[in-house]
């Protein structure tokens, strides 16, 4: 079955911090849901319009998801919305049931989405 799983998370514009933290993120996902990289068949990477040292999709394939369609974009902008944030969305495949996916919000990016950081505890 066909699942997706989000999450978000803040980071500083630089190559280094972009890549670390977005690292962090994927290996966060993918630990929570047990997944392999087999299993993810995209992901969509989008940052906010003060992120532009580099594309967050590079430490993807840093850590070897090298089959998956990888896709990034610039946010839109909204006044007043989080800043310096990484939110990605994989499609995956799985067993589970889609409301057993664990999602992760990172950083300052948990007050994104409170409902799944509560879930997450």
């Amino acid at each position: 079955m066909v699942r997706t799983i989000r999450g978000a998370v803040t980071t500083e514009n630089m190559q280094e911090s972009i890549l670390a933290d977005t690292t962090v993120l994927l290996s966060e996902i993918i630990e929570r849901n047990a997944l392999r990289n087999d299993d993810i068949l995209t992901i969509l990477f989008t940052s906010t319009r003060d992120l532009d040292a580099v594309y967050p999709a590079v430490a993807a394939r840093a850590l070897g998801i090298t089959e998956a369609g990888l896709m990034c974009a610039q946010e839109m902008y909204v006044a007043g919305s989080l800043e310096r944030c990484v939110r990605v969305l994989l499609t995956v495949e799985s067993d589970k049931a889609q409301g057993d996916m664990q999602h992760a919000y990172l950083k300052d990016a948990a007050r994104l989405r409170p409902d799944l950081v509560k879930k997450e505890s």
